[in-house]
């Protein structure tokens, strides 16, 4: 009986597999009994729409706009179920200045795709682009470039020498109230340059004395308009402060919201007492003076936020920084956790020798096989509710789960080829399915109170209807042992741990049934040299009870 019931899970557990292998769009992989379960939500580039997916990649809702339209870059589900999105015309071939990420609106929309409001930014002075955050009591954050003249520029003692454009477009973030479409709060980063280029312009100075403030000379993005290219902003309801990424500084920087508009042009005001001046930034010293290229921390990074966001606000990170670390290697990326030092009581993120820290980052995720987790842009990192981490990579449209003993426990690549829907089967180039994002939404999150979640329908075309299925149906298998395999994909050593005190037996199959490994072992935790294994697919068991699929994946 037992070797028949072992036979069956095998030979069902080898269908399920051959049905992963054939999935190269959508779910490609998926764990339930180790997942942080939830919806999914995405707004592929090249495309005009919004989708909210269940686990098995099926849309249960999706926010459609017309087709010459287009991401800028990102959207938000909001608790009472609002969509708040950015976007851009596809054309853009009028637009002041270019580069990607470059937006125009912000749009709430409800459930039901109904345009709630509107509000538009993109003129010969100044343009939304790439991010947004959502305050508590609805006013909106919103990234704008904002034009400047040659004779500005040169006034503020910029060495134009180097500016390929002529002219910049640096940065500001504005706080707009949707009732009243009013500009409730503003910040330039103009209002806080320093130069040590030409002692006879504005902001003359030591750039190492200043680390408050932000060297205009300093441009490690080849001269272009675009100087600072900020990708990512986040708001911190506690402190009341705003994050920003400026992946071309290679830094995040935090500002005081607690200012006036007057005291955010000024060094004086706001709870820090520090006016618009940056209260903290991290990542490359070097880019006020204070460090060389072996300190840089931060690699043109991505989707820089508080870890104790809305989406994870019981992780064990919580009061921390997250960032997706897009350069760090030739052909590989980090997602990133650091603390940045909060002093409540001082209000400040100064140490003791009036210096920011850390010295490193608290947490270094890479993916089991480093090269499949590589975005020179764009991308993700969130920090899910069980301990787990969401990653999108990008460029390639490929997101993933992955448990901090680094097991992978869902896979999905998002099913757009461009401005067309991807079929299943499709082999998708870099770029062909850019994501600039994935969110996933906890099952109760209030949004979706009263709400019907049943799928619609998948958004690839010619759909594996088979394999979610069948994940699901042997998902159902009660846990015994809540065993665990990895690394997985493994090359030389495999660790395997279960939950008992008592002694279990552990056996190891390839997919054609041959016994790899056997052993009775105790203490929880056992470890296996497969050094010798061919690469391919196997089945770890424990006491027949419980099985797990392993990849063997040899360099």
């Amino acid at each position: 009986m037992t070797r028949t019931l072992l036979l069956l899970i095998f030979l069902f557990l080898c269908k399920l597999n051959s049905y992963a292998q054939d999935n190269t769009v959508g779910l490609l992989y998926y764990d339930p009994s180790s997942t942080s379960e939830g919806f999914n939500f995405i707004y592929p580039h090249n495309q005009p729409n919004a989708y909210l997916l269940d686990m098995c990649g099926q849309i249960v809702n999706q926010w459609t706009d017309d087709v010459d339209f287009r991401p800028g870059n990102t959207a938000y589900i909001t608790p009472d179920g609002k969509l708040i999105k950015t976007k851009r015309s596809a054309t853009i071939t009028s637009d002041p200045i270019w580069a990607g990420g470059g937006g125009a609106y912000v749009e709430i929309y409800d459930w039901d795709n109904n345009l709630e409001w509107s509000y538009f930014v993109n003129d010969a002075n100044e343009r939304l682009h790439h991010d947004i955050a959502v305050k508590d009591n609805g006013n909106i954050l919103m990234v704008v470039w904002e034009y400047k003249s040659v004779e500005e520029v040169i006034q503020a003692g910029r060495d134009t020498s180097t500016l390929v454009d002529g002219t910049m477009w640096p940065d500001k973030v504005i706080e707009v109230n949707p009732t009243t479409n009013e500009i409730v709060w503003e910040w330039h980063t103009w209002d806080h340059l320093i130069q040590d280029f030409d002692p006879t312009k504005d902001n003359y100075g030591v750039v190492a004395d200043h680390p408050e403030r932000i060297n205009i000379n300093y441009d490690d993005n080849a001269g272009k308009a675009d100087w600072m290219h900020t990708n990512a902003i986040d708001f911190h309801e506690e402190t009341k402060q705003v994050l920003i990424s400026v992946p071309t500084f290679h830094e995040i920087w935090i500002i005081d919201n607690t200012t006036t508009t007057e005291q955010a042009a000024s060094s004086v005001g706001g709870f820090g007492n520090r006016g618009g001046d940056l209260m903290y930034r991290w990542g490359n010293p070097a880019a006020h003076d204070n460090g060389t290229a072996e300190d840089q921390k931060l690699f043109y990074q991505h989707d820089a936020r508080w870890v104790d966001d809305f989406l994870s606000p019981a992780h064990p990170h919580f009061g921390k920084i997250s960032v997706f670390n897009n350069r760090v290697g030739d052909d590989f990326s980090t997602a990133n956790i650091l603390d940045p030092g909060w002093d409540m009581y001082k209000w400040t993120y100064l140490t003791a020798n009036n210096e920011w820290g850390p010295f490193d980052f608290d947490l270094t995720i890479t993916h089991p096989t480093p090269t499949e987790m590589w975005s020179t842009g764009l991308s993700s990192f969130q920090t899910l509710d069980n301990g787990n981490y969401l990653i999108c990579v990008g460029r390639f449209g490929y997101s993933f789960e992955i448990a901090p003993n680094g097991e992978i426990v869902w896979e999905y690549k998002t099913p757009t080829n461009g401005q067309a829907l991807a079929t299943q089967g499709d082999l998708l180039e870099i770029n062909n399915n850019l994501t600039f994002r994935m969110a996933r939404y906890p099952l109760d999150y209030k949004a979706f109170e009263n709400r019907s979640m049943d799928p619609i329908g998948f958004l690839e075309l010619e759909p594996n209807l088979d394999y979610c299925g069948l994940v699901l149906s042997t998902g159902q298998t009660p846990m015994f042992y809540d065993l665990k395999v990895f690394p997985n994909p493994a090359n030389d050593f495999l660790t395997i741990e279960y939950n008992t005190g008592k002694s279990v037996d552990i056996r190891i199959f390839d997919l054609m049934g041959r016994e790899m490994y056997n052993m009775t072992a105790k203490g929880g935790r056992s470890y296996v040299d497969i050094s010798n294994w061919a690469t391919g697919v196997y089945m770890v068991e424990i006491d027949k009870m419980e099985m797990r699929k392993l990849i063997v994946q040899k360099h």
